[in-house]
């Protein structure tokens, strides 16, 4: 928690002091990570794996009591909730503080939309577009885009999203031009 705060406490100019903390709070980081503070993180990051190029915008919130394990060029938007902690429904077990923890695993390459809440023991296939606001109560599989309450599959990534970047507005160039520019 200790290092969670100096995380929290960096000033914008320094990237390296951010970079310097990351491997001593999480089980493990992979190279190109960056995750905007504040954080927060109940064991300081400790039950928490992070893949290669993996961005947080703010306020994304681990409650890592079990393991998050998290893919490569994974995407949170802001106020994002990874939980791997729960409580029994039953009240008289509530009464007595217990308590389970399931791991929450997210695949490669998926977006997480502002303010989702996932929930202990998901798996989230890769490429999976997760749209704000929804709360991730079960498994989601590949190329599959979700929203809502709880959260559903609307449809998989298809031939549209290679035409059109937002809704009705379309890419000017072709999605092979497009990655053609990035490299």
């Amino acid at each position: 928690m200790e290092l969670v705060y100096d995380y929290n406490a960096t000033r914008p100019s320094q990237a390296a002091e951010r970079g310097r903390l990351l491997p001593l709070m999480f089980a493990s980081v992979g190279s190109g990570c960056w995750i905007e503070p504040p954080l927060h993180a109940n064991w300081g990051g400790r039950n928490v794996h992070l893949g290669n190029d993996v961005y947080a915008n703010f306020n994304l919130t681990l409650v890592d009591d079990g393991p998050i394990y998290i893919g490569d060029k994974v995407m949170f938007g802001p106020n994002v909730v990874v939980t791997t902690a729960g409580h029994p429904v039953a009240p008289e077990l509530r009464l007595h503080a217990a308590q389970f923890n399931l791991p929450v695993t997210i695949g490669n390459n998926v977006w997480i939309g502002s303010s989702v809440q996932i929930m202990p023991g998901v798996t989230i296939g890769d490429n999976t577009v997760i749209g704000a606001g929804s709360v991730v109560t079960r498994n989601l599989p590949e190329n599959a885009i979700a929203v809502g309450t709880p959260c559903r599959v609307v449809r998989t990534i298809g031939e549209h999203d290679r035409t059109y970047y937002w809704r009705d507005r379309a890419f000017d160039l072709t999605v092979e031009e497009l990655l053609e520019a990035f490299t």
